[in-house]
């Protein structure tokens, strides 16, 4: 399906033909109609499949067709990152290039008074899209540098971040500001139950778009080493005395061994940063220019870094321990072999992680080959394969999906009404918007 078969308007679509863009990706297909009719909406995607372009260009389009205060905040988007943030605001200005009434603003921490100040010019003037991090947002509600109570858009981007960074409640606080006419939209890449909570007590009889987790691309060799963890170093020192180092990523679940691990490479004297939430966002923003401005060979971090976080040349990711789930690792590793390169993943397999690794296996329908531990390592644990139990978890909760069209209540709002007609101009396909 591509853009010019939805109601968006003439300037978004001159903005997408300007971009080269035409085919909506799955999770656009699904969601653009449904925001547009003026649903809540729950998108399940991971990272890469467009779903920026899915909420905004329906929220942006609308906004342009008029009929909003022009001294609120129209929208709010919120993101758990600045870099995200910064990311949203970047795809906002593409869509939004011909829409000349249609202002925004991006507030988010670690700037400067000057910063600080242009924001709260932008809020006071009541620009239509917001988009922000929770801590900062927040900060500016509580001193009364704007007004949510006219916001008719809602968005929470990346909410399974939010969650693990420990924003929910900061989200909870930002959501009581809001008028109960305002259409919620959220998107995660997993569905925990703490996330279909958080989704229960912020939507409204929401359309669930689900969009399966895609396979990592062909061009990741993967790899892994079933080793004890005192093996793990001596390993990722023999990875690096035999090939080139530049261009690495070492994940790790937990803050505390990202810095071990940053603390033993150094002794090693390899060239590396290190990324967690423990730094302040100066700090981060510095890490992440030197790494990509290849003055930093080797990137040690959490899985802050997995997802919504454009690193194009990335040669080798290293899973020091092993993701959470299936999700997590196409998250991790899907920071190589990006933009038709080729990239390499390799992860570390302890005893205690075994059964978590046979589980991404079965995701991945295939048995990821295991390396042979470097000469002078050691001997690792057998890969012990178990069975799997079955689980009899159901799942609850009312919602409407998107797949029969069948709806248990009406519409409340359609965009436009049918007023703006279909374009039907042909114009050649290329890639999507993100």
């Amino acid at each position: 399906m591509n853009f010019e078969e939805t109601y968006l308007n003439d300037n978004i679509l001159d903005a997408l033909y300007d971009m080269r863009f035409e085919e909506m990706t799955p999770i656009q297909e699904r969601c653009i109609p449904e925001i547009l009719d003026g649903y809540d909406v729950l998108g399940v995607a991971q990272t890469g499949t467009g779903k920026t372009a899915a909420y905004l260009l329906p929220i942006l389009s609308q906004l342009d067709d008029g009929g909003y205060p022009k001294d609120a905040i129209n929208c709010v988007i919120m993101s758990p990152t600045r870099e995200l943030a910064q990311q949203i605001d970047q795809a906002m200005q593409g869509f939004g290039y011909y829409l000349d009434d249609v202002s925004s603003v991006a507030v988010y921490g670690g700037n400067d008074g000057g910063r600080y100040d242009q924001e709260v010019r932008g809020m006071k003037l009541g620009a239509d899209v917001l988009i922000a991090t929770p801590g900062r947002l927040l900060s500016h509600l509580k001193v009364g540098n704007l007004d949510l109570t006219r916001c008719s858009f809602f968005v929470l981007d990346e909410a399974d971040r939010m969650l693990d960074m420990g924003f929910i409640d900061d989200i909870m606080k930002i959501v009581e500001q809001l008028p109960a006419s305002c259409q919620r939209i959220m998107f995660s890449a997993t569905m925990p139950p703490k996330i279909r909570e958080l989704a229960v007590n912020l939507l409204h009889d929401p359309v669930e778009v689900k969009i399966a987790v895609s396979k990592p691309a062909e061009k990741i060799r993967q790899s892994a080493y079933v080793c004890y963890d005192p093996q793990k170093l001596k390993i990722i020192n023999s990875i690096f005395k035999s090939g080139d180092l530049k261009r690495v990523i070492i994940f790790s679940g937990k803050k505390e061994r990202v810095k071990d691990i940053a603390r033993s490479l150094k002794q090693m004297h390899i060239n590396c940063g290190q990324m967690h939430s423990d730094l302040s966002q100066q700090e981060r923003d510095e890490v992440m220019y030197r790494f990509k401005a290849g003055m930093t060979d080797v990137l040690v971090a959490t899985d802050i870094v997995a997802r919504g976080i454009d690193i194009d040349d990335i040669r080798i990711v290293i899973n020091y321990d092993v993701p959470h789930d299936a999700e997590d690792y196409v998250h991790r590793i899907g920071r190589t072999a990006r933009a038709d390169r080729e990239g390499e993943a390799i992860t570390f397999v302890n005893e205690a992680d075994m059964q978590r690794f046979q589980q991404i296996e079965h995701f991945l329908g295939k048995e990821v080959t295991k390396n042979p531990l470097p000469e002078g390592v050691g001997d690792g644990p057998e890969y012990v394969k178990r069975e799997k139990k079955r689980s009899n978890t159901r799942r609850h909760g009312r919602w409407h999906s998107k797949g029969d069209g069948s709806r248990n209540q009406s519409k409340p709002k359609s965009a436009q009404e049918g007023s703006k007609k279909k374009r039907n101009h042909h114009r050649p396909k290329n890639q999507n918007p993100s």
